[in-house]
């Protein structure tokens, strides 16, 4: 197959997923350990279950969970050659190693130039002495770079990249299983064009049992106003070729590959900006905003072990990062984050070697990134918030109690309770609002939203706030009293002794599906019930 003078290729390589496949013993081809010792010392030192990891295999097989006609996908025969960095911090060894061995393993050899682990000074010892054995023996491509000094997340990629051979970068997290022909689908769009930025699909690898599954089909970054990394619907026209890359406004975080000519003109990352936090931002503002482009390529898929803490950085460090971004890349824009983070007097430093390196490439302004390339942000997160149609405790009339939600976790089982009423209820809260999304959110986003992913009779869950489809969004019957969910028509319901939150096919006579905010607009309210507009419509 042809593309002008250029040859494209099958790059799969068949003989190897064929035997990989073939495997058998614990988390082979991506299967969870569902008799995974989970106590809390499992989980000590690493925020995930280092017990289910080290009963897997380094090399261990993974579930081939690409689209189907990406088994079909040929790429430019003429690719780069790339510098895979790591960075990494007190990581547990096993999980490092299974990281390492999945890039070796599944990058065709006369691309991978090196991979670089780069030691921010870590302080378990197996991640010295028996790490520098173990690579030595089994590999030829990969070597560790020592931090002299505590540097973070960020400054060690610069560490890592300053000392890269490959003409493309591709940074990685220390805790991620590549999948099969991961590689090649990066590297053909900045084969194209050097000012171009891959992004991999980020895939789960559980954080209890280590299972890899999809997380799904893709979406476009973005962010709310207090920086929340938040996610846009993919495109129609995108949805139609479910393998070609589509353009991304923000990249999720540090799984990236970029044209290492192309990282240095735009500086690399904002050296000032401390251990993690806010460079996502700011390396897609400048790709972005400087002449570049960002790509989430569907057939490159990487697993990632989602952390349940990570107490690196710390609250001051993030707001410092965020005001660095916003000051030198967000405009007459960057007020409405700190109104959102509170951080408009906080002092971030010098900054004149960032404004000036986007005057030197004449950078574009904001204004044109939200117009062009977010074009629907504020549809999803204005940067002014439309006040909610209702807000307050949540009565139950049928029970005179109140709707309590507790802090959303990482374990989706978490439900509302019905509870006395209380001015400040400890440890949930009774503050709920019925937002411009429709959504009933607990306290605000980051507590969570009331979900049902569920038929009618399913329990009603608290889950991470979002705007993926209809799950979490409701109408209020001014006149029935009853909270009604889009998706199932269901009203909202607690059973007969005042204990559990669900649903129920509506009934107009029943008391235990009545509730009562506590401040109502009851004018937009009345507009959204059968209005199926724009919201700001309704708003305003």
């Amino acid at each position: 197959c042809q593309l002008g003078d250029e040859e494209l290729v099958d790059w799969q390589d068949h003989t190897f997923i064929r035997l990989d496949k073939q495997k058998k013993g614990p988390g082979e081809r991506g299967a969870p350990l569902t008799d995974a010792d989970r106590s809390p010392s499992c989980y000590t030192g690493y925020g995930y279950n280092y017990c289910a990891s080290d009963r897997i295999s380094v090399t261990r097989s993974v579930n081939d969970i690409r689209h189907p006609e990406c088994a079909t996908e040929k790429y430019l025969r003429k690719l780069p050659t790339v510098s895979v960095i790591f960075p990494f911090y007190n990581e547990h060894l096993q999980t490092l190693l299974r990281s390492v061995h999945s890039i070796v393993n599944r990058s065709p050899k006369e691309l991978l130039k090196e991979v670089l682990l780069v030691d921010d000074t870590s302080q378990y010892p197996n991640l010295h002495g028996p790490l520098d054995e173990y690579i030595q023996k089994e590999f030829t491509k990969v070597r560790v770079i020592r931090a002299q000094k505590r540097e973070g997340l960020i400054r060690a990629r610069l560490l890592g990249a300053r000392e890269a051979k490959g003409e493309v970068l591709i940074f990685l997290d220390s805790h991620i299983e590549a999948n099969y022909n991961w590689l090649p689908p990066l590297l053909d769009p900045i084969a194209r064009d050097w000012k171009t930025v891959t992004c991999p699909m980020i895939d789960v690898v559980d954080t209890d049992h280590f299972g890899y599954r999809q997380q799904d089909l893709g979406a476009r970054g973005a962010f709310d106003w207090a920086f929340n990394y938040k996610r846009l619907p993919r495109l129609r026209s995108d949805q139609k070729t479910p393998t070609k890359p589509f353009e991304n406004p923000v990249m999720a975080g540090g799984l990236f590959a970029i044209h290492k000519e192309w990282f240095w003109k735009l500086g690399g990352y904002d050296p000032g900006l401390e251990v993690w936090g806010g460079e996502q931002y700011e390396i897609s503002f400048k790709i972005w905003q400087c002449g570049g482009r960002i790509l989430d390529a569907p057939c490159s898929r990487v697993g990632h072990v989602f952390k349940k803490f990570n107490s690196a950085g710390g609250a001051f460090n993030l707001l410092k990062n965020y005001k660095r971004v916003a000051e030198v890349w967000m405009d007459e824009y960057k007020p409405f984050l700190y109104k959102g983070l509170g951080a408009g007097g906080l002092d971030v430093g010098d900054l004149t070697e960032q404004h000036a390196l986007r005057e030197q490439l004449q950078c574009k302004p904001f204004k044109w990134f939200l117009k062009n390339v977010a074009f629907d942000l504020e549809k999803y997160y204005p940067s002014v918030p439309p006040q909610s149609f209702a807000k307050g405790p949540i009565t139950s009339l049928g029970c005179d109690k109140c709707l309590q939600g507790e802090k959303f976790s990482m374990h989706p089982q978490i439900r509302p309770s019905l509870v006395r009423c209380q001015t400040n209820p400890v440890p949930g809260s009774q503050q709920m609002h019925l937002g411009w999304k429709r959504e009933i959110r607990i306290a605000n986003e980051d507590w969570g939203c009331l979900d049902l992913a569920g038929h009618v009779g399913a329990s009603v869950l608290l889950y991470g706030c979002h705007s993926a489809g209809s799950t979490q969004q409701w109408k209020y019957d001014l006149d029935k009293k009853q909270i009604v969910h889009h998706d199932t028509r269901a009203c909202l319901e607690v059973n007969s002794d005042c204990q559990l939150v669900r649903t129920a096919r509506c009934d107009d006579t029943s008391a235990f599906q009545q509730w009562d905010f506590a401040w109502k607009n009851e004018t937009a309210i009345r507009k959204l019930w059968n209005y199926s507009g724009s919201i700001f419509d309704v708003i305003s």
